[in-house]
């Protein structure tokens, strides 16, 4: 490794945060945080300031995904991944199907697996760096999969199993790294939940989830049936998707939120709408995604990973690199240069960089860091 490669300062991105989450938080949203150092943070989050706080991202969200008559959004603390336990504890009845193509849509289905009052879920697999959908399956009464892939940059079609409709079964959708930088149709879906620390330039903590009226009454009928045993499923409220629900509603949570991310995410979701809103938003990370595959594909060292184009992520760019290259000596160089979180998923182990073009990241930074990436190639050789 070369000792502190300096790149020339006129090749940097002017914001060299790449992160596929956290990710880039935009200095007006620092601000918001900081304004409201005096106003909301350390307050209650049962009152009204605060409260004003969720109404409003819980609005900004329906307008953003244009979501239909009768659906709701409900959030509660813990992530995406909490969520995976909301839903086998509230919204599969007794066995569902899954799609795993990556990481963490693999870890969805684990949790079913392990669930002691569910059934074995049936799981349709792929190899990482392509997709595959769960086909339809006769005795399931969900359907699961990612929207996008965070591990592989692999992004999957949202549309609703066929004949799915007809046997009662709901579709719930992973959109941690997808929601609000992929298009959708959220009449497509029961369930569409993410995390706010991708698009949304938030903390994480957090989990929002659109939910179907279907999706709602799935989780009372859940909570309040008897098992084959006879006894009522145990539901901690932790869990809950009803109390959730029911504290969404009043526009707060069950528990107490951290205060700082709600701020931030409120001032993300304006900002995504003042712009134009998912329409503005997508074509803005298809812009930049389009720059990387490009570049990548006219490069005699770097390839897109993800060979489908049409799996291709628009928000989470994957790019491996020539063996000759070491991925980890360019991330380092990078990074000695301010340019920081472009390496690949660990657990995947490729010799590769990962690259979030989420919205808050400038399309020219994007251009900017290709320039950078071969300079430093071209100095490591």
């Amino acid at each position: 490794m070369i000792d502190s490669m300096k790149i020339p300062s006129s090749m940097l991105p002017e914001d060299g945060r790449f992160g596929c989450g956290p990710s880039k938080i935009r200095r007006k949203q620092v601000a918001a945080l900081a304004e409201a150092g005096t106003t909301l943070l350390g307050t209650s989050h049962r009152q009204t300031p605060v409260k004003h706080v969720v109404a409003s991202i819980r609005e900004g969200l329906a307008e953003y995904f244009s979501i239909p008559d009768g659906w709701q959004i409900a959030l509660g603390n813990g992530g995406a991944s909490a969520f995976w336990e909301v839903a086998c504890a509230s919204l599969i009845a007794r066995r569902g199907a899954f799609a795993s193509y990556g990481s963490f849509s693999g870890k969805f289905a684990a949790s079913a697996a392990k669930a002691p009052f569910l059934e074995k879920p049936v799981v349709y697999q792929a190899d990482f760096g392509s997709c595959t959908l769960p086909k339809y399956t006769d005795d399931v009464d969900v359907y699961c999969w990612a929207h996008n892939e965070t591990s592989t940059g692999v992004m999957a079609p949202v549309r609703r199993v066929e004949g799915s409709r007809e046997q009662g079964a709901l579709t719930l959708i992973d959109a941690t790294s997808g929601a609000g930088g992929l298009p959708v149709d959220i009449a497509q879906t029961d369930a569409y939940y993410f995390s706010p620390q991708k698009v949304f330039g938030s903390d994480g903590g957090l989990w929002f989830a659109i939910l179907s009226p279907d999706a709602v009454k799935r989780a009372e009928d859940v909570e309040n049936s008897a098992t084959l045993e006879g006894a009522r499923r145990w539901v901690p409220p932790f869990l809950s998707l009803t109390q959730a629900l029911a504290n969404s509603n009043k526009n707060q949570t069950l528990n107490t939120p951290a205060i700082g991310t709600l701020v931030l995410m409120n001032e993300q979701v304006k900002w995504l709408n003042e712009h134009g809103g998912l329409k503005w938003a997508s074509k803005r990370c298809a812009k930049s995604a389009k720059t990387l595959y490009s570049w990548a594909e006219k490069s005699d060292y770097a390839k897109p990973f993800v060979e489908d184009e049409s799996f291709r992520s628009n928000v989470v760019v994957t790019i491996d690199l020539d063996d000759s290259i070491k991925a980890s000596s360019v991330v380092t160089a990078l990074r000695e240069n301010g340019i920081v979180d472009t390496s690949g998923y660990r657990k995947l182990g490729r010799n590769q960089l990962r690259i979030g073009v989420f919205p808050s990241v400038k399309p020219s930074d994007v251009e900017a860091l290709t320039y950078c990436i071969d300079y430093v190639v071209e100095h490591l050789q």
